[in-house]
C-alpha cells in the first residue's frame, strides 16, 4: 500500500493537538509501504534455524507466554516479565540456571495495560501508560500490597507504553513517548525521559526531544546513559534511522523537527517561527544510526560472566520491526560495541526470526534481560516465547552486582545549582523599579500562577532603564531543596521598546508576542513558565521575579538555561530589580 506524505501528515494531524502547519514551499514525495510480515509458530525447526555468533546457542525457557513485554532480574534471579494485552506480570524461576523453569510462571499482580518494570528498594515497580505501581517483593517472589505511587504522566497516544530503570542516583527514570508521530506537543512531559523521586511525588524532565526512547540503560563501565529512539514514520523506507543517542540531563534530542544531525522532517513546522535549521541548533545529534523502521525495544548492557570477555560492557538491543518499511527491518537481536566508553558499530546477535523470504515472521523481540548467571533473556510478544542464549559449554557464572559510576550523572545534576541569582549582591548597581498589576511585593502570588491550578506567567511591569537594549526576566526559587534555586522562568532579548509582559505568555522558544522574545529551560526541564510548585505543606516558598537591564542582545540559542543566559549578560549589566511573590500549597490539589 501506497500512501503521500501529505496523507502522512494528516494523520499526524489527527493523533494529536498541533499548530497550524504554515506554508513555506515545501514539496518532498515519499513512497510509502504498510508491511505487516504474516505470523507463523514458533516450531522446533524455525528455533532450531535462528542464527547467533559462532560459539552461542539458543533454547526456549518458557512458550506461549502470549504479550510478554518488559523483562526485569530480581537480585536473586527471579525473572518478571510484563503482559501488556493480558494486564499482568509474572514471575519465572530457574534458581540453578539450567535453562529449565523450577515451576510454572504465575502471575504475581494485574493491572491493565502494563509494561515498564524495575526493581528498587526490594520493590517491584510497574507503569502503565498514566501510571506507576510498586509493590514489596516477598522472599518467595510474590508481591506484598501495591500502591499507586505516579497518576498523572501523560495519557497514552500513539505512544503508550512506557518504560523505566533506577540510574544510579537512586531516582526513577521514566521514559515518556511522543503522543503522536511528528507534532508539537502541548504537554511538554511528551517524548522525553523524566526524572521521579522513588516515591512518585516529585519528577521532572530529564531530557527532551526523544519520540518514542523505550530502550534505555547505563554504561557500567563509564556511569553514561545511552538510548535508542524509533525514527518518524511517512518518511520513506529509509528514512528516518533509528538514533543511538547519548543522554544527558537538560538536553534536547532533535524530534519533531530534525533527526540525525541536521535531518529536517518536512512534515512539522517549529513553534514560534523558529527555523529548523535554528531547532537544529538547539539539539544534539545522534550518535550512530540504525536501519529505519526497525522499532528498538528493551536496551541492556551486558554484565554477566558466562559470555565471552569481548562482550562485557557492550549493549543489547531488541528490534521488533515496524509496519512501516519494505523489505520488514528489526526482526532481530543486535548488539552495540563499546569502546572506550563509545559506541562503535552494531552487529547482528540473534537473527532469523524472519523467514520465507521475509514474509513471515516467527518472532518480534521486545523484551531483554541478563540472567544472574549471565545468559541472555529475549522475549516475543508475537508467539510469546521466552528464549535463553548462551555460551556452549559455559556454566553459569553468577556476577556480583556492580554499581554504576554516579560521577557524570552528578557533574550533569550539579550544573545550574549554585547561590540563586536572587541572593547575590551587587554593589553599586542601579535598581529597576519592579511591579506587578496581579500582587503586591513579599505578598502571596494568587494561586493562578500556580502549577497546581492554571500555571499562568504573572504579568510583570518596571521603569525603563536609561540605555538600555535589552530586558531579562528570570524567576526563581531560593527556598526549594535539593535543586537550589529551582528556576521557573528565563526570558531575554526583550526589546527596549517592551517593559511589561501580560499574564500567560506561551509556553515555547520564541515568542512572537512580544516578537522576538526567547525563552528557556527552567528546573522542571521544560521551556517557558512554570508555576510554583511547592511541596504540599511546606512553608510559604517565595518566587523571586527579577528584571536585568542590559546593553546588548543575546546570543543564547533558545531553550538555553539560566546559566547560560546569565554567563552570556555577564559584564553587560545595567541595572537589576525584582519583585518578590510567595506561594504555600496546604493541601492536595484536586484532580
Amino acid at each position: 500500500m501506497k500512501q503521500t506524505l501529505i496523507y502522512a501528515a494528516l494523520l499526524c494531524t489527527i493523533t494529536s493537538q498541533v499548530l497550524a502547519q504554515q506554508g513555506d514551499g515545501t514539496d518532498v514525495p515519499a513512497r510509502v509501504n504498510t508491511f505487516k510480515p504474516d505470523k507463523v509458530p514458533a516450531t522446533n525447526e524455525r528455533i532450531a534455524a535462528l542464527k547467533v555468533p559462532q560459539g552461542f546457542e539458543v533454547k526456549t525457557l518458557a512458550n506461549d507466554l502470549k504479550n510478554i513485554r518488559i523483562i526485569t532480574v530480581a537480585p536473586n534471579g527471579d525473572l518478571y516479565v510484563s503482559r501488556r494485552e493480558q494486564g499482568d506480570v509474572l514471575l519465572l524461576k530457574d534458581a540453578n540456571e539450567d535453562g529449565v523453569l523450577d515451576e510454572a510462571p504465575r502471575a504475581v499482580t494485574h493491572r491493565p495495560n502494563v509494561h515498564g518494570l524495575a526493581i528498587g528498594d526490594g520493590q517491584l515497580y510497574m507503569a502503565t501508560a498514566t501510571d506507576v505501581f510498586r509493590g514489596p517483593i516477598n522472599p518467595d517472589g510474590s508481591l506484598g500490597v501495591v500502591e499507586r505511587i505516579i497518576k498523572d504522566l501523560p495519557d497514552g497516544g500513539q505512544h503508550p507504553n512506557r518504560t523505566m530503570a533506577f540510574g544510579p542516583d537512586g531516582m526513577l527514570y521514566i521514559s515518556v513517548g511522543s503522543s503522536c508521530n511528528a507534532c508539537n506537543e502541548t504537554n511538554p512531559e511528551y517524548a522525553t525521559l523524566l526524572r521521579a523521586t522513588p516515591d512518585g511525588k516529585t519528577r521532572t524532565i530529564f531530557a527532551s526531544g526523544l519520540r518514542n526512547t523505550i530502550g534505555f540503560a547505563w554504561d557500567p563501565k563509564t556511569g553514561e546513559l545511552w538510548g535508542m529512539d524509533h525514527g518518524i514514520d511517512f518518511l520513506g523506507d529509509d528514512v528516518q534511522p533509528e538514533e543511538l543517542n547519548h543522554i544527558v540531563k537538560g538536553k534536547q534530542y532533535g524530534w519533531p523537527h530534525i533527526w540525525g544531525k541536521d535531518g529536517q522532517n518536512p512534515q512539522s513546522t517549529p513553534p514560534g517561527e523558529i527555523t529548523k535549521a535554528e531547532w537544529a541548533q538547539m539539539s544534539e545529534p545522534m550518535v550512530m544510526g540504525y536501519t529505519a523502521h526497525a522499532a528498538p525495544m528493551q536496551m541492556v548492557f551486558y554484565t554477566g560472566n558466562q559470555f565471552p570477555a569481548e562482550y562485557r560492557g557492550d549493549a543489547f538491543v531488541a528490534m521488533r520491526g515496524s509496519w512501516n518499511r519494505k523489505p520488514a527491518s528489526g526482526y532481530e537481536v543486535v548488539r552495540v560495541r563499546f569502546h572506550n566508553g563509545q559506541p562503535t558499530a552494531f552487529e547482528p546477535f540473534l537473527t532469523g526470526f524472519l523467514v520465507d523470504g521475509g514474509q513471515r515472521h516467527v518472532a518480534r523481540p521486545v523484551g531483554l534481560g541478563v540472567t544472574r548467571g549471565g545468559a541472555l533473556l529475549v522475549g516475543d510478544d508475537a508467539n510469546g516465547t521466552l528464549y535463553r542464549v548462551s555460551y556452549k559449554g559455559a556454566a553459569a557464572a553468577p556476577s556480583r552486582p556492580t554499581a554504576v559510576p554516579s560521577q557524570s550523572l552528578e557533574r550533569q545534576l550539579a550544573a545550574g545549582t549554585g547561590v540563586p541569582l536572587a541572593l547575590e549582591r551587587t554593589p553599586n548597581a542601579p535598581s529597576v523599579a519592579v511591579h506587578s498589576p496581579a500582587f503586591q511585593d513579599r505578598q502571596p502570588l494568587p494561586p493562578r500562577f500556580s502549577a497546581y491550578h492554571e500555571g499562568l506567567s504573572p504579568p510583570l511591569a518596571w521603569d525603563a532603564v536609561p540605555n538600555a537594549l535589552t530586558y531579562v526576566v528570570i524567576a526563581e526559587d531560593p527556598d526549594s531543596t535539593p535543586v537550589k534555586p529551582f528556576v521557573h522562568w528565563v526570558a531575554w532579548n526583550i526589546p527596549a521598546s517592551v517593559t511589561s509582559l501580560p499574564e500567560g505568555l506561551q509556553v515555547q522558544p520564541r515568542l512572537t508576542d512580544p516578537e522576538g522574545v526567547l525563552q528557556g529551560a527552567t528546573s522542571r526541564g521544560s521551556v517557558g513558565y512554570y508555576g510554583p510548585k511547592p511541596p504540599v505543606g511546606d512553608p510559604p516558598h517565595h518566587y523571586h521575579f527579577q528584571v536585568l537591564a542590559l546593553d546588548k542582545k543575546l546570543d543564547a540559542k533558545p531553550g538555553a538555561t539560566r546559566d547560560e543566559v546569565l554567563t552570556a549578560a555577564k559584564g553587560h549589566v545595567l541595572a537589576k530589580g525584582s519583585i518578590v511573590g510567595t506561594y504555600q500549597q496546604t493541601q492536595p490539589p484536586l484532580k
